[in-house]
């Protein structure tokens, strides 16, 4: 889209992806399901992915160690530290396969209220156009990107139900 209002290119608009949805919860449930790990391991992913966890800590400097098992059996070692932390709007993070991965990329997840609902925004920037492309055409990244943020909105709409504990 180009002309009057349209957004500016960024800096980094050919290295990045954004995907955003908006959740019908409340910003703060919505932030809340990122920063625990027993929220994260019950929808992170695309579909028909499942999550173990190795370590996690959700602090600045903070790791989460984990592997992503794919439906087809194929599993993938990811590894993420916390490199900003604004409860309940902002967090930001560098995503890898190891803490010394070269092809690591940043994220950014914007919280912001939406009447009663929450709109998340992920914002991913990555060293190179290159490695962006092989993202999107090898691993599939904006639709995975698309059904993890389904897949959160399924699971905070559970959350949300006045019957379930949290």
């Amino acid at each position: 889209m180009t002309g009057p209002g349209a957004p500016a290119p960024t800096a980094t608009s050919d290295r990045e992806i954004v995907v955003s949805r908006v959740i019908d919860a409340p910003r703060e449930l919505v932030f809340e399901a990122f920063t625990e790990v027993r929220h994260l391991s019950r929808w992170w992913g695309p579909e028909g992915f499942t999550t173990t966890t190795r370590s996690f800590e959700f602090r600045v400097g903070g790791v989460w160690d984990f592997v992503m098992h794919g439906p087809d059996g194929t599993d993938y070692a990811e590894w993420i530290t916390w490199t900003e932390i604004a409860p309940p709007e902002r967090i930001a993070l560098l995503h890898g396969e190891s803490r010394d991965d070269p092809n690591a990329f940043e994220s950014v997840l914007r919280f912001e209220q939406d009447g009663a609902a929450t709109r998340i925004e992920m914002r991913t920037v990555f060293p190179s156009a290159e490695l962006r492309d092989e993202a999107v055409e090898k691993y599939h990244a904006i639709e995975g990107g698309r059904q993890t943020l389904g897949n959160l909105a399924a699971y905070v709409a559970e959350l949300a139900r006045p019957e379930v504990e949290r």
